[in-house]
């Protein structure tokens, strides 16, 4: 994998660079539409691909080892052959998803029981066997096995959560070394950076991650429940220490707002399910504020969904009809609102390295701020 930063800009830290992989060649800053469970939930491959222009996606390792199954997977040739998708994916390691499971999962030095939330079965994630899972679903970027603390946790727990994610990353790197891709192509891994809400320790782990000289670094444990000042904050103390030549990934955030906020201090990728999580509950994100197609104002309203046109379904359907459909409980809204979404996403982060590279982003970020933030 390779990282070539073309430009940062002049006002900022927002950096356009490239990212390539076996897999083909990703334009930062990106967002990664969240596909869970092998699919983009609601959206076709072909939407994915041509409408959305998705140049990179995420499988869950948590759900994707308990369904289909690494047998599946394995025997499909990869994750790619089983869903179809031939650009570039990447993994997390399955952490969140395990260390939410209060009440049904066990902590330990060595890794961690959980009971599965689909049939109650017992199962055991250690830092070797999540690098062997991410393997056989064969991603090309692997997270790091880490424990993630909820944004409100006291120094004591964040310390202490802290230390084990440091021994377990230890581990992932070694074993992540002693394995070999299975398909043929290269897999990275990433560590990933944590510390809750606290800068010392949010120092020192950049600084323990920096030092294994990965091909890129996350940034984890963050929008779990802090302020989002808060979040900027850890995020400027993180970048301050990360390595400038390699991506920089904050994990699981979140609105337009909030990346936009995050690409300005040197973030270069991100995922969230909001896009597809909000439009399936009726909420479009437009570049001129925020929809809630249920409204009883949309019902006579015969303009397109968004007149930008981020992609094919903003024209083809009406924001009378999009509400008539959401109104009838109709399956088809829920996959408009989700294409529209996800379609915006790309285009807003786009548009962001356009404007970086022309070193006018933090001008052009005001603009959009105000204007995402309203609602219609």
């Amino acid at each position: 994998m390779t990282f070539n930063l073309q430009h940062t800009d002049k006002g900022s830290a927002a950096r356009a660079a490239l990212l390539t992989t076996d897999h083909g060649q990703i334009e930062t800053p990106i967002f990664m539409p969240v596909g869970t469970l092998g699919t983009v939930k609601g959206v076709h491959l072909h939407e994915l691909k041509d409408d959305i222009k998705a140049q990179i996606i995420l499988g869950n390792t948590y759900h994707l080892y308990l369904r289909p199954g690494l047998e599946i997977i394995e025997r499909a040739g990869g994750l790619h052959k089983f869903n179809g998708f031939d650009r570039p994916m990447l993994t997390d390691s399955g952490g969140f998803q395990v260390f939410s499971l209060t009440g049904i999962r066990k902590l330990s030095n060595e890794g961690c029981e959980f009971r599965s939330h689909i049939d109650g079965s017992k199962h055991f994630f250690t830092p070797e066997k999540v690098m062997d899972i991410e393997r056989a679903i064969g991603a090309d970027i692997m997270m790091a096995f880490d424990e993630c603390p909820p944004g409100t946790a006291d120094f004591a727990y964040a310390r202490k959560s802290l230390d084990l994610t440091h021994r377990w990353m230890k581990r992932c790197w070694k074993r992540f070394h002693e394995t070999d891709p299975k398909y043929g192509y290269h897999q990275s891994l990433f560590p990933i950076v944590q510390g809750c809400v606290y800068p010392d320790l949010r120092r020192e782990s950049a600084k323990f991650m920096a030092d294994f000289g990965a091909e890129g670094y996350a940034i984890g444990g963050l929008a779990v429940g802090e302020p989002a000042e808060v979040m900027y904050e850890m995020i400027e103390v993180v970048n301050d220490i990360l390595p400038k030549d390699r991506p920089r990934y904050l994990m699981g955030v979140g609105t337009p707002i909030n990346i936009l906020e995050a690409i300005e201090r040197g973030v270069d990728m991100f995922d969230c399910v909001m896009p597809t999580r909000n439009g399936r509950n009726a909420m479009l994100f437009t570049a001129e504020g925020i929809l809630n197609m249920r409204n009883a104002k949309w019902a006579d309203d015969f303009s397109p969904v968004d007149p930008m046109g981020h992609c094919l379904a903003d024209t083809q359907y009406s924001r009378a009809y999009l509400h008539h459909l959401f109104k009838a409980k109709e399956l088809l809204a829920m996959q408009i609102a989700s294409i529209h979404n996800l379609a915006f996403y790309l285009w807003l982060v786009k548009e962001a390295r356009t404007h970086i590279l022309a070193d006018d982003f933090s001008e052009w970020k005001v603009e959009m701020v105000e204007k995402l933030s309203r609602r219609l």
